[in-house]
């Protein structure tokens, strides 16, 4: 299994980004996906979550507005647009999928989003 995220970089505040997270190796529509995000000193937190059939999507509340989350199961990708980004959304940006019947979890490495001025 392989989940590869890819995206990050520097970034002005006010700025947009979409990350996009790779997966290979599993049935993509069975799992669930998650984007997460962690700063140094600070405990990884959930950021989004769409549901494996692409039907349901939640958004944290300290980035909804702002962020959207979205999954294309033909290419087997999810994405996260991320926009109007502010210093405090430096972080390095992770990506997982679970699966909905095994709840085996598979994460990627992560990218790192740094927004600067």
């Amino acid at each position: 299994v392989s989940v590869v995220e890819s995206g990050g970089g520097l970034v002005e505040p006010g700025g947009s980004v979409t990350l996009s997270c790779k997966c290979s190796g599993v049935p993509f529509d069975e799992y669930h996906a998650r984007w997460h995000r962690q700063t140094p000193g600070k405990e990884r937190e959930l950021v989004a979550f769409i549901t494996g059939d692409g039907n349901n999507a939640r958004i944290v509340d300290s980035v909804k507005g702002r962020f959207t989350i979205s999954r294309d199961n033909d290419r087997d990708l999810v994405s996260l647009e991320r926009n109007s980004l502010k210093p405090e959304d430096t972080a390095v940006y992770y990506c997982s999928v679970q699966g909905m019947s095994s709840h085996k979890e598979y994460w990627g490495r992560g990218t790192q989003v740094t927004v600067y001025s």
